[in-house]
């Protein structure tokens, strides 16, 4: 392997202006740049990334940290928000650390990568009404960006989805098509997005007078055995729901599976909602109706409000930057067209 000594034999330079003309730096002059730029060039110099790095004290290393038994996170939602944090970070020369941990070391472990200096800096998904993640790197002032907010001070750089708007387009459609008895199926309420988003359906209805029935109501399902379950339960009640609302696609896949099992039509006989629109939504049997969000295009959003933020750390004028997205109901046969 050619080193940075090799390379300065090669052009007659000491290693100091060789290491410091391939950095940019201004002191250098413009012909000695170009002959060093040229000579690692020809001689196939990499140069030592974990060197230049220490030298920097920086890791360009992003960090996201889930849980390894957490429900949800191996839905094909996290599949593509993953993506788009990859293909963003890729983009501006950072590499990604994904760890999975117990939920109960979650804290520690952030806390442990910090002190370790690992990363640069921390995005979080998923994130609850009271998030001891974003309080404590709030406190701590280590850079983080989220996809979601919290209950209280959202001070931080964010991206999310008008949660509540986006349910309210699901109880408008329901209502108009008169659905009166209508199902949830839903995440903890101790997860902001899962709070927001029945809140946002429960006012929705009211405009139409219609009340969610507290027994059809199911809470604590993230993926498509969840649905699955939950949708059982549903449609066995003496008087079952004629629509149920998944909260996500895996959700309201797991209830049309439900539905068929126990001889439903789904689309005439019942309608089922879901939210996310994942790729295998357009695909499910029947196509499955569905809250559009740009799943690949937020994971990148995110990634690049982090690496801003990692950029100004210690700028007490950084202003910071969160985006609400206006989600779009896509209507397909699972609710009837």
């Amino acid at each position: 392997m050619v080193t940075l000594k090799d390379l300065a034999q090669r052009v007659n330079r000491s290693v100091t202006t060789v290491s410091r003309a391939l950095a940019g730096y201004s002191d250098v002059s413009p012909k000695t740049r170009e002959l060093v730029t040229k000579a690692a060039a020809d001689m196939g110099y990499i140069p030592n990334t974990m060197a230049q790095r220490l030298q920097k004290s920086s890791t360009d290393t992003l960090g996201i940290i889930l849980p390894g038994y957490g429900e949800g996170f191996s839905e094909p939602f996290f599949t593509e928000f993953l993506a788009g944090i990859g293909k963003m970070s890729s983009k501006y020369g950072y590499d990604l650390l994904v760890t999975y941990v117990h939920t109960r070391d979650e804290l520690a472990t952030y806390k442990k990568m910090i002190v370790s200096r690992r990363v640069d800096g921390f995005i979080i998904v998923r994130t609850l009404c009271v998030d001891e993640r974003v309080k404590y790197l709030c406190e701590t002032g280590f850079p983080f960006a989220a996809f979601g907010r919290v209950d209280h001070d959202n001070c931080f750089p964010l991206v999310d989805e008008d949660g509540e708007y986006a349910m309210g387009l699901i109880a408008d459609h329901l209502a108009e098509r008169n659905h009166k008895r209508i199902g949830v199926i839903c995440p903890p309420q101790f997860i902001k997005s899962a709070k927001v988003r029945l809140t946002g359906l429960k006012k929705g209805l009211l405009k139409y007078g219609i009340t969610l029935d507290p027994d059809l109501v199911q809470i604590g399902s993230f993926d498509q055995k969840g649905g699955y379950e939950h949708a059982k339960l549903l449609l066995g009640l003496p008087d079952p729901p004629t629509a149920i609302v998944g909260f996500n696609d895996m959700v309201a896949m797991g209830a049309v599976h439900a539905a068929h099992d126990m001889g439903l039509n789904v689309g005439k006989n019942l309608a089922i909602t879901g939210f996310d629109d994942i790729p295998m939504a357009e695909f499910c049997r029947p196509p499955l109706t569905t809250i559009r969000q740009p799943i690949n295009q937020i994971g990148g959003m995110v990634t690049e409000l982090l690496i801003q933020r990692i950029k100004t750390a210690g700028d007490t004028d950084f202003e910071v930057q969160q985006t609400i997205l206006k989600p779009e109901l896509i209507v397909r046969e699972s609710s009837g067209g």
